[in-house]
């Protein structure tokens, strides 16, 4: 097998530490160049900041704009957003770790997926995998940027969230997967809670939902094996 150089970045701190793997300071993770007007990441790659006046701006405005499909413009936003950061991630995870992606464990490659999200801004997260063998897994995220800035509109605001969880595990098991958030923080919960699996689990899930099922009550039918088989 052909060896792949690393490449050469010029965050400064990444040259000086080059094995550094954790960096959980916003200061370490990105560098500020005001002589260039740019901020970049600890693998060059170009980030913006920004305020809670954009984030309400942009969801406002897609909803001005197209209405109630705005929600999927997030998502699809999200999701090619997903696919993408699912090679690049690849690509830094075995230069910085000296393994191949399929050979890690898939707790520790989600944790080196996720913690820079937290870093900049994302929130925290939970996973629980103990459905996975049955083709799906819930994501609880603290503290999303989007939920957070909305306020509690008493509906579910964190499509982008969604898209890009099914983007990146679309991409990165090279199965189609797909997302949908379950209980939001925009909604008074404590927490937002996603489903990520096939589509027949989010199909599932998305029409006992619009019944006016809860979120427990999903989790409760989806851990019992059960699925929608006459949506008539």
């Amino acid at each position: 097998m052909p060896t792949v150089s690393a490449p050469t970045y010029q965050h400064q701190l990444h040259q000086a530490h080059p094995a550094r793997t954790n960096h959980y300071s916003l200061r370490d993770y990105l560098q500020f160049s005001s002589a260039q007007g740019s901020i970049r990441d600890w693998y060059d790659q170009r980030v913006m900041l920004v305020t809670e006046d954009f984030v309400i701006g942009l969801v406002q405005g897609l909803e001005e704009e197209v209405g109630s499909a705005s929600a999927l413009v997030m998502y699809k936003i999200g999701e090619e957003w997903g696919k993408r950061d699912a090679v690049v991630f690849r690509q830094h995870f075995e230069q910085d770790y000296k393994r191949e992606l399929r050979k890690a464990a898939l707790t520790f490659i989600l944790e080196a997926w996720w913690w820079p999200f937290t870093t900049q801004g994302w929130g925290n997260w939970d996973v629980d995998l103990t459905e996975q063998k049955n083709g799906f897994m819930f994501i609880n995220i603290f503290d999303s940027v989007v939920a957070r800035t909305l306020g509690d509109v008493g509906k579910p605001v964190c499509y982008i969230y969604a898209g890009l969880f099914a983007g990146f595990f679309t991409g990165l098991i090279q199965k189609p997967l797909g997302c949908i958030e379950l209980q939001c923080y925009a909604m008074g919960e404590t927490y937002c809670k996603f489903l990520v699996g096939k589509q027949d689990r989010i199909d599932a899930a998305a029409f006992w939902q619009n019944e006016g099922a809860t979120a427990r009550d999903i989790e409760k039918r989806l851990r019992q094996g059960e699925l929608v088989t006459n949506k008539g």
